[in-house]
């Protein structure tokens, strides 16, 4: 069920580095964990954990990043069931009591370590959010309603439907924006977040970072409830 990242990141043309365990508990397997940071003047703030590094350039809903009381930040797979169980379960909710009110930010970085398909998903998402950060939102949308269709497809057909995707659902280019993936333009900002995701360890996906007045809290690993989010913020 999970595709080496040393394998994705020679495609990404990027440096090895160790495995990641990919997705977890869509199956029945190991569910969410936490890990928990004690508060205090040692504790990590938004500004020293990796997770939190090049944050403004994240797609993000909410406040920007640091202004809200609140930040959760999500380290996401496309290809993953269970981010997409997440994305469906968890988010709307962020969204409605959370973000939209101003009282946290929700992050997004995408990291392919799941199936195949994540890679040029990742890819074009990048891409679109370099576009018009509307038009990622609304592919990453297209990409979790429909991994069923893409799972095992070749890249080719990936990009392929990608394109039909965004051309149906958004008002970018998208044969530009896919043809930016392609080249590989997107490539590098697929490697900040990778290299966030090392240095933070993150292990499954999703792996969701909280941070409450800038300070660390604690993470989840695995589908991440909404009230453990909240409770975990105070809000």
């Amino acid at each position: 069920m999970t595709l080496g990242r040393r394998r994705l990141l020679a495609a990404l043309g990027g440096a090895a580095a160790t495995g990641i365990a990919g997705c977890v508990g869509s199956s029945g397997g190991e569910g969410p964990s936490t890990e928990e940071s004690g508060a205090g003047d040692d504790a990590p703030t938004l500004l020293s954990h990796p997770a939190g590094r090049q944050l403004a350039d994240q797609p993000f809903l909410g406040p920007p990043p640091g202004e809200a009381t609140g930040t959760i930040v999500a380290f996401e797979d496309p290809s993953c069931p269970t981010c997409a169980r997440f994305e469906n379960e968890t988010v709307p909710q962020i969204r409605e009591n959370l973000t939209e009110p101003g009282d946290a930010t929700f992050v997004s970085r995408g990291i392919p370590v799941v199936y195949e398909w994540g890679g040029p998903a990742t890819r074009a998402l990048e891409a679109a959010f370099a576009t018009d950060p509307d038009a990622f939102w609304a592919l990453a949308e297209h990409y979790f309603a429909n991994q069923s269709r893409f799972q095992g497809e070749r890249t080719d057909v990936v990009y392929a439907w990608t394109e039909d995707a965004l051309e149906a659902e958004t008002s970018v280019d998208a044969a530009a924006v896919v043809e930016t993936a392609q080249a590989g333009d997107a490539d590098a900002a697929v490697g900040v977040d990778l290299d966030a995701s090392e240095t933070a360890d993150v292990r499954v996906t999703p792996t969701v970072f909280l941070f409450r007045d800038g300070e660390f809290r604690t993470q989840v690993r695995g589908m991440a409830r909404y009230d453990v989010i909240a409770g975990a913020l105070g809000l």
